[in-house]
């Protein structure tokens, strides 16, 4: 059996404080105490490292400037001509994710994925690049603000990660160096507590990112929103698929989200039906996902029409 690599995944666009934050890492005794390091640099920032400073630090420093080179055998390749107990990424800001994800070999585990951004700028890469914006949060533990001098407007940027990510961690560095952690509360649109949990058209992106970070919370619960159904022959016997397409950030990210719903009179549906459904929120495993997740043991269905805009958005 393959040992495990850690992965320390630093993402953010340029300028955004990358590099200054890994160079100070590597050089606190608290992380790195001579673990032999693979350092990863998939472009190249204003600010340049001091290497020197890594001295007897077993960091081994290796450019991959071309996203050819991001894939399985090079890195493994990397990995072994170090003999590499770990890897700290620094991620150019305009490759994908994705990209990474798929390239990483077997053992190699993300362990920790912190994101940084300019707090001057960031508004603009959001609106001139939200695919690349929302790519870079979406999975991020923390997303580090620099540069929030009083002019930044911190309910903005808050309310961009959010539509994104409801569990990273928000926090603010100040000019002088001081950093503060964001402490917005984010109530939901919804009451939690009522006997029927109303589901809004407007509000179904949000339930959903919520139903699928907490979904333990739901268990027991029961719920009523409106849905797109659909029928397949692969499908569990009395199981359809109730959900709405979902749009994270643009056209090329809508994606359907359908829950696996319990009905004795699944077979009376059709796909393409628009229905308001009432259910009790089962947490177990159904092959409908392949995993432990929200199973819908529906009460109730209902002819509806369609919400005014189908495609559900965080917007």
């Amino acid at each position: 059996m393959n040992m495990e690599i850690p992965v320390y995944l630093f993402t953010g666009f340029l300028e955004a404080g990358k590099t200054k934050f890994i160079q100070e890492t590597l050089e606190d005794d608290r992380f790195n105490s001579g673990e032999r390091t693979l350092l990863l640099l998939c472009e190249e920032g204003m600010e340049e490292y001091a290497p020197d400073q890594f001295a007897g630090r077993n960091v081994f420093i290796e450019v991959l400037d071309d996203p050819e080179k991001l894939n399985p055998d090079h890195l493994a390749k990397l990995q072994m001509a170090h003999n590499v107990e770990r890897c700290v990424v620094e991620y150019n800001g305009m490759w994908m994710l994705d990209d990474l994800y798929q390239a990483m070999p077997e053992d190699w585990v993300i362990y920790q994925e912190i994101c940084f951004a300019d707090a001057s700028t960031f508004l603009n890469y959001n609106a001139n690049m939200r695919q690349l914006t929302v790519d870079k949060l979406k999975s991020c533990e923390m997303i580090v603000f620099n540069r929030a001098d009083s002019a930044v407007d911190r309910m903005e940027l808050h309310k961009i990660v959010r539509g994104v990510s409801r569990r990273a961690e928000i926090a603010y560095e100040e000019p002088g160096g001081d950093v503060v952690y964001d402490n917005i509360e984010d109530p939901l649109p919804f009451d939690l507590e009522a006997p029927v949990i109303d589901i809004e058209d407007q509000d179904y992106a949000v339930w959903y990112r919520d139903l699928s970070e907490e979904t333990k919370k739901y268990g027991g619960k029961t719920i009523r929103f409106k849905g797109l159904v659909v029928q397949s022959p692969k499908l569990p016997q009395k199981t359809f698929l109730c959900g709405r397409y979902l749009m994270t950030c643009c056209v090329n990210d809508i994606t359907y989200t359908g829950l696996a719903c319990q009905w004795d009179r699944a077979g009376e549906l059709k796909s393409k039906d628009w229905v308001t459904v009432t259910a009790k929120v089962s947490i177990k495993f159904s092959p409908v996902y392949g995993k432990r997740g929200p199973v819908l043991q529906v009460l109730g269905v209902e002819p509806a029409v369609a919400p005014e805009q189908e495609v559900a958005t965080f917007y």
